[in-house]
């Protein structure tokens, strides 16, 4: 069967249609996530339920709060969680790393550390359309370190669309909402990593079968820090084409945008290669959440099977800027 894939605009996105094959999105409920599925095919689980982590690891490094597993459209697995190498990487997530509450330093990333932790709370919302499935959530960034106990420092409303499948490509939107309950402000300080959208993809993939490009022309040796509006990263996979991948697109309205960056480059992590990048806001400067005040940031996937260029990517973000 031909898939003749058409680009269009509808009421400002910019959407996949595939004549009548346009699979519509639905959402199922089950006791550890919400899966996203077109059709029977499973596309993506956002896990509410705390995942276990292998026995002989800490229970800090159990948390839910992420997505995962993210599939291409013929089934690839392009995400991973619990790597040996760092037990607190959770698919698709984005927690603040080093920041300063009421004086002290919590780390929301590094969960084995014990200073703070984000989480799962409640559904907020669920909605199905002709065009798209979304889910909105709240997570709760908890303060461990407090002098009265845990306490909440950090409100985030997560919201996930999943826009149609349309042949060998679809479209999710996440963007988050954050704010703080607390009297003082949160302070999230510059650092190499946190918040934004994190990506730590599939075990299978390294610099010998993958590759990294950003709208600036950076590739996996040259874009640690630098700036960009998109990055692509796609690999060697099972699908028909041989190849998968997933384009990141940052808002223009997102703060520091062109957004900075942090893509692994070749000797990182130990020489392991494995491949881990993310749009981080507060890469080179820091951010202070002010109490009454909310903040967000917008990012879109286009997740695909075969090859993703350049020129598609620019359209998409064109497309994307326009919202």
């Amino acid at each position: 069967m031909i898939f003749k894939r058409l680009l269009c605009f509808i009421a400002g996105s910019f959407v996949l249609v595939a004549n009548a094959f346009s699979q519509k999105i639905i959402m199922e409920e089950t006791t550890t996530g919400i899966n996203f599925k077109a059709g029977n095919q499973l596309l993506m689980t956002y896990q509410t339920a705390k995942s276990e982590v292998p026995e002989g690891v800490k229970a800090e490094f159990s948390k839910s709060g992420f997505i995962h597993p993210l599939l291409s459209p013929s089934g690839q697995v392009l995400t991973r969680i619990q790597p040996p190498d760092h037990y607190h990487h959770y698919g698709i997530w984005g927690p603040w790393t080093k920041t300063t509450i009421e004086g002290r330093e919590v780390d929301f990333w590094n969960l084995g550390d014990g200073k703070g932790r984000v989480d799962f709370e409640k559904i907020i919302s669920q909605n199905t359309n002709s065009k798209y499935s979304e889910l909105v959530v709240r997570q709760n960034h908890m303060d461990l370190l407090a002098p009265k106990g845990p306490q909440l420092a950090t409100e985030e409303d997560l919201a996930i669309r999943v826009w149609n499948k349309a042949g060998d490509r679809y479209m999710v939107d996440y963007s988050t909402t954050i704010s703080t309950p607390l009297k003082s402000s949160v302070m999230l300080e510059a650092y190499r990593y946190g918040g934004g959208i994190g990506f730590r993809a599939t075990e299978d993939w390294d610099h010998t079968n993958s590759t990294i490009l950003t709208s600036e022309g950076n590739d996996r040796k040259t874009a640690d820090g630098t700036f960009a509006k998109w990055l692509i990263v796609q690999g060697e996979s099972s699908a028909p084409g041989g190849q998968s991948g997933i384009l990141f697109l940052s808002h223009p309205k997102n703060r520091s945008h062109p957004e900075p960056m942090r893509v692994w480059p070749e000797d990182s992590n130990e020489g392991k290669e494995n491949v881990f990048l993310e749009f981080c806001p507060i890469r080179h400067e820091s951010w202070e959440i002010l109490p009454g005040k909310k903040y967000t940031l917008h990012y879109r996937m286009i997740v695909y099977d075969g090859n993703m260029t350049a020129d598609d990517a620019e359209e998409y973000w064109n497309a994307f800027s326009k919202n």
